[in-house]
């Protein structure tokens, strides 16, 4: 008898189990369909606030090739220094190669510096925040990204996309130097782990390359904390939480062979950064403060269903 007793108790538990797990995955379903139809329609807000029509954020640490970076954005991008006014923003992180110099000596707009290396997060953050464009990118300072794709990120923003981001497992993304085996695989390692934060499919969240209006960068890194290289998550994170418009496009990459990425190293810390965003999430870190100046009201300008983000493989 005791026996069967035990028998019908784990059969109820194990029932009881299994509801939980498909009502928990139908409510996972259901704010993801939810978060795509967020993320998949543009927003009109009219023009964002800003001084130039575009800035440039360049996060760079011990870059000895800096100035060659101000000068191939300032050509490549001359057409919207002439049309609107362009600023070239360097953060060197708590370089020690004289880094902060070599910038200042090509031309850089605004040069901060950081008296100690404190992450890719954290120079990115601070770019943006200083930044005064209506349109704010960040690109990684060895230029893996032609100057020419920023604008094309540019003109999405323009059309009313709250951020852009480059996209290398686009369909029609196209690397002009393929990246190392252990490299590939560790991002796309990274990107099945990011599924433990983020809702959405998002097909690459580690691109050096993304834009955003002003006042939507301001909001997105006034509330970041991550200072590795897991902020790129937690800004995709920041965007489905916070409601924004999202778009994928396909980038032509340069994978350069020098880098301070350590895989081995960065991997543990970016998973580290994952269970900090998660637990921050929970423990309501990035709620708003009603007292915050709000975005400027949209009025969504795609009809339901019409995804204009790119396939992915």
């Amino acid at each position: 008898m005791r026996g069967r007793r035990m028998l019908v108790v784990c059969f109820a538990f194990a029932a009881g189990a299994i509801t939980g797990v498909l009502a928990a995955r139908e409510r996972r379903a259901r704010k993801h369909d939810e978060l795509r139809t967020d993320l998949d329609r543009r927003r009109e807000r009219g023009e964002a606030p800003g001084a130039v029509r575009l800035s440039v954020v360049v996060p760079a640490y011990n870059e000895e090739r800096i100035g060659h970076a101000v000068h191939r954005l300032r050509e490549g991008l001359l057409k919207f220094s002439e049309e609107g006014g362009l600023e070239i923003v360097v953060v060197d992180d708590g370089s020690h190669d004289g880094t902060a110099d070599l910038a200042e000596a090509a031309g850089a707009d605004v040069v901060i510096r950081q008296p100690v290396n404190r992450g890719k997060g954290s120079a990115v953050r601070a770019g943006m925040l200083a930044a005064r464009g209506r349109t704010i990118a960040f690109t990684d300072a060895d230029l893996s990204y032609s100057p020419d794709q920023i604008g094309n990120l540019l003109q999405e923003v323009e059309d009313g996309w709250d951020v852009v981001v480059g996209s290398r497992r686009h369909t029609d993304a196209v690397e002009l130097v393929r990246e190392g085996r252990l490299r590939e695989i560790g991002s796309r390692g990274i990107n099945i782990l990011t599924k433990f934060v983020l809702l959405g499919e998002h097909h690459d969240t580690q691109c050096g390359l993304k834009a955003f209006r002003s006042d939507v960068a301001r909001l997105i890194f006034r509330h970041s904390h991550v200072d590795g290289f897991a902020f790129d998550v937690e800004v995709f994170h920041l965007v489905e939480r916070y409601k924004l418009s999202l778009r994928e496009v396909p980038v032509r990459v340069e994978n350069q062979s020098r880098s301070t990425v350590h895989v081995a190293r960065d991997a543990a810390r970016l998973v580290r950064d994952l269970f900090r965003i998660r637990s921050w999430d929970l423990q309501g870190v990035y709620e708003l403060d009603p007292s915050e100046q709000r975005l400027p009201e949209a009025s969504r300008s795609d009809p339901a269903g019409e995804s204009r983000r790119g396939a992915a493989q």
